[in-house]
């Protein structure tokens, strides 16, 4: 269950201060956050150690992995990003915490430079990810092309991968079925699918 971005809003704080109070017997607690800035170390950054002050079970770290973001969004080195990536993982897990790397924009960054996308995937796996996530952001991936892309990926990657899909194509839970057919252990996705813009995919559908 994740409970949001601790740090970004009260709210979001807030909850992860009382559900340490609840008794939990099916599920675990995650919370999400960005990598680490530029510039900056993950022990000095506000919003890694505000990621460690949640206690959550599991951490969900999202990052850049299309180029054209490392390039015109952060306006960094794309060898920067990869270190980036890298050392934000492997402080979290030394902390102890199972680590999800969630590939923020990856479908769209694979099919616009899949050799830089997969060193990404491959940064996080080096730095100990627990799990790869596969973001369809733009949410305009067909269910073949995620098929394609994740029996690619596992010629080249070991660790487990996952699936997160947003419904602005109307596919979100056509492109996770995929994705699990193909090989992804998990999908990300909401009740009734809410969420931004057109949604996500509706675990009220996937489930059953």
């Amino acid at each position: 269950i994740e409970g949001g971005w601790p740090g970004a809003n009260p709210k979001d704080s807030v909850f992860f201060e009382e559900i340490r109070k609840s008794e939990l017997y099916h599920s675990k607690i995650a919370a999400f956050s960005s990598t680490r800035r530029s510039k900056s170390l993950p022990k000095d950054d506000p919003i890694i150690q505000a990621l460690i002050a949640s206690k959550a079970d599991v951490l969900t770290v999202f990052g850049k992995t299309w180029d054209f973001h490392v390039t015109k969004a952060l306006s960094i080195p794309l060898e920067e990003n990869l270190e980036i990536i890298h050392s934000t993982i492997s402080y979290l897990k030394e902390k102890g915490f199972t680590v999800f790397f969630d590939g923020e924009h990856f479908l769209d960054g694979y099919k616009a430079n899949s050799e830089y996308a997969v060193k990404c995937f491959l940064a996080a796996e080096k730095g100990g990810a627990d799990q790869l996530v596969l973001c369809d952001t733009n949410g305009g991936t067909l269910p073949h092309e995620i098929s394609d892309i994740i029996k690619q990926l596992k010629t080249t990657l070991k660790t487990p991968l996952g699936i997160h899909c947003h419904n602005d194509g109307g596919l979100a839970v056509a492109n996770s079925l995929a994705a699990v057919e193909a090989g992804a252990v998990s999908i990300q996705g909401t009740i009734n699918g809410y969420g931004e813009r057109c949604g996500n995919a509706d675990l009220c559908s996937i489930i059953p």
